[in-house]
């Protein structure tokens, strides 16, 4: 991975960063990974979970979700599986509590029509505090959610970045291996 300066990172905030999203000739959406927001790594690279650390890749793969483990580089190899990305907020920040409560409420607005547009069976928020605040359902916790969006079953997943101690790499595969199960069946 190549090595951004501090002017390079700092450039990074005014980006945003595509969605993955299924085109006309994929299988259909089983699952949308929604992250809160894109790093500044990510926002420099244009991947998704693009920083050294974060754990979505691994953690995808010991789910079961991918054959391999692939590099936020290949992001786009999502689509063939029948998963997508997104993200709540499109501005890039560093840490996830840059960000504020109406932020984070206006993404979950967005959400909802991300997950109208393009219909998945499930929507996989990670990060439980953002879900909490975007849904006013602050006792929310990990697992699947009774809410709905649309026809989209939710849900909550741990924050995969390296900056969530609370979880470890063995748990979070086992957690994210429960979706896979569910979105399987």
């Amino acid at each position: 991975m190549a090595r951004f300066s501090a002017a390079d990172l700092e450039a990074a905030r005014s980006r945003t960063i595509d969605d993955v999203l299924p085109g006309p000739d994929d299988p259909p959406l089983r699952v949308l990974f929604c992250g809160i927001n894109p790093g500044l790594v990510s926002a420099a690279t244009g991947h998704h979970f693009g920083r050294p650390g974060n754990r979505f890749w691994p953690v995808l793969h010991g789910a079961g979700f991918t054959p391999r483990l692939l590099l936020p580089a290949e992001q786009d190899e999502l689509r063939g599986l029948g998963l997508g990305i997104t993200n709540m907020v499109a501005r890039a920040s560093a840490r996830a509590e840059e960000l504020s409560a109406d932020e984070i409420v206006a993404g979950g607005v967005r959400l909802r029509g991300v997950v109208e547009q393009v219909r998945p069976a499930w929507l996989a928020v990670v990060g439980i505090t953002a879900y909490r605040t975007a849904f006013a359902v602050p006792k929310a916790g990990v697992g699947p959610q009774e809410e709905r969006l649309g026809k989209a079953r939710v849900w909550v997943l741990p924050n995969p970045s390296g900056l969530n101690a609370h979880w470890q790499l063995p748990d979070m595969v086992e957690e994210f291996g429960r979706l896979r199960a569910a979105a399987d069946g």
